[in-house]
């Protein structure tokens, strides 16, 4: 059961190839439970989702990620796919944004392949996680506590599997954010 979230400020960082379910889901659900749901890209305008073998349908990222203020956001979210998560780790801004969330004790959630933009930002070592199982050799190179679970929650750290996951991944965000 989804906790009432009214007033919080989510963000959601993705770029072209996101997974699509792994933005819309997360996005709908936070919503639903009051949330203030924004897309933050290397540049405003459409992006367009990855649907499990082919492009899937576009969003639109209001915010580009060097305008974005990390104080007004209650947590970030990081959807998946092979695409989304590599193309974005190779960008300081975005890489930068994942570590100033962290580094402000906010909510940071990654499902899929998106934990590669947290080994980019340095935050795994010691941590508890799951991912996507073709990056959990990454995850446990880089020092991570490898878990294979729907999802896991370690500190501020939220990570989880697959699409499959979605509902538990919004539950531990909701679950976060209401506290």
């Amino acid at each position: 059961m989804a906790q009432d979230i009214t007033g919080k400020r989510v963000l959601i960082m993705a770029t072209d190839g996101f997974e699509e379910s792994e933005l819309t889901e997360p996005m709908k659900q936070l919503e639903k439970a009051g949330a203030t749901v924004e897309i933050a890209s290397l540049k405003t305008g459409k992006i367009r989702g990855w649907d499990k073998t082919d492009w899937g349908k576009t969003v639109k990222a209001g915010l580009a990620i060097d305008d974005v203020k990390v104080d007004e956001w209650d947590a970030l979210v990081l959807p998946g796919g092979q695409i989304n998560p590599d193309l974005l780790r190779v960008e300081k801004s975005a890489v930068d944004l994942v570590r100033n969330f962290a580094a402000a004790n906010k909510t940071v959630a990654a499902i899929c392949h998106a934990p590669w933009l947290l080994i980019e930002a340095g935050l795994v070592n010691g941590k508890r996680m799951t991912s996507y199982e073709s990056i959990r050799t990454d995850m446990k190179n880089a020092g991570a506590d490898v878990q294979d679970e729907s999802v896991v929650v370690d500190g501020n750290y939220i990570t989880s599997r697959k699409p499959a996951d979605i509902p538990d991944f919004v539950d531990a965000i909701t679950t976060a954010l209401s506290r």
